[in-house]
């Protein structure tokens, strides 16, 4: 649409093919301005789109234009996670802190929590277990992102909430249905459980970045700080590159320099 206003012209594969760099400049620009302005995280996907596109039309078109390759991103901003306390994850994933005062729903959402912070999984790796890999044992075969398989250790603690949910749930069980059902029966879906933490974080007064994602963040911070090596825990998050885990050095090295400015008697 913006290649269509910004040339006066209706786009097909020529079109693409004859963009010069001031073309690509001027969407990008275009992207910053008025009330809708993209954040510069958001202007590189959208860059990255943009090249992926340009490699699609080539292989299956022969559209070629060297102009995208030469475009340099923005720098983006780098971010740490934002982990919880490991008392705040003890206190999210206990049972019997939940609002809900049906015991299998309490029973269920502990299951999830304890997935997510216990094991590192996406939410979408939890809601994708199915019933017939449950009694999961000591260690589950996690497909992830990009179909990667990983295995991934499971703590008794899990293994027994997931039991428990199990043994309260009141509707009936088949194979390959997914293992965690919603309030009526059907699948459990990734919006309720953002729904219950988002409650829970503000029952129990826990910081507003508590989301289900942070417990993975937790799992993984957690770990590290307790000595954990970090190729492991590369492993044991499904990280495709070494550099995506090294974010969660940085977060240990912070709360070490907060310590230190705390406790130190000359800082």
């Amino acid at each position: 649409a913006f290649i269509s206003s910004h040339k006066g012209k209706t786009v097909n594969l020529d079109l693409l093919a004859r963009l010069v760099m001031r073309d690509f400049r001027a969407y990008l620009a275009d992207c910053r301005r008025g009330d809708n302005a993209l954040s510069v995280n958001s202007l590189a996907r959208n860059l990255s789109a943009i090249r992926s596109y340009y490699r699609y039309l080539e292989r299956n078109f022969d559209v070629k234009n060297r102009a995208i390759s030469l475009i340099q991103g923005p720098k983006t901003k780098k971010t740490l996670p934002k982990p919880l306390s490991a008392d705040g994850s003890r206190t999210i994933t206990n049972a019997k802190n939940s609002l809900d005062k049906r015991p299998w729903v309490a029973a269920r959402d502990s299951a999830v929590l304890l997935l997510l912070y216990g094991a590192g999984l996406r939410v979408s790796e939890a809601l994708d277990l199915t019933v017939g890999m449950v009694p999961i044992g000591d260690v589950l075969r996690v497909k992830g992102k990009g179909g990667k398989t990983r295995l991934v250790p499971i703590l008794p603690i899990i293994n027994q909430a997931i039991a428990d949910y199990i043994k309260l749930c009141p509707y009936p069980f088949e194979k390959e249905e997914p293992l965690f059902k919603a309030i009526r029966g059907g699948p459990l879906g990734a919006r309720a459980v953002q729904k219950t933490v988002q409650n829970l974080r503000s029952a129990l007064g826990l910081p507003e970045t508590t989301t289900p994602h942070a417990l993975r963040h937790s799992f993984a911070t957690h770990l590290l700080a307790g000595g954990g090596d970090l190729r492991t825990i590369q492993e044991l998050l499904g990280h495709a590159n070494l550099s995506t885990t090294q974010i969660y050095t940085d977060v240990d090295v912070a709360g070490l320099t907060r310590i230190h400015k705390a406790t130190h008697p000359r800082a």
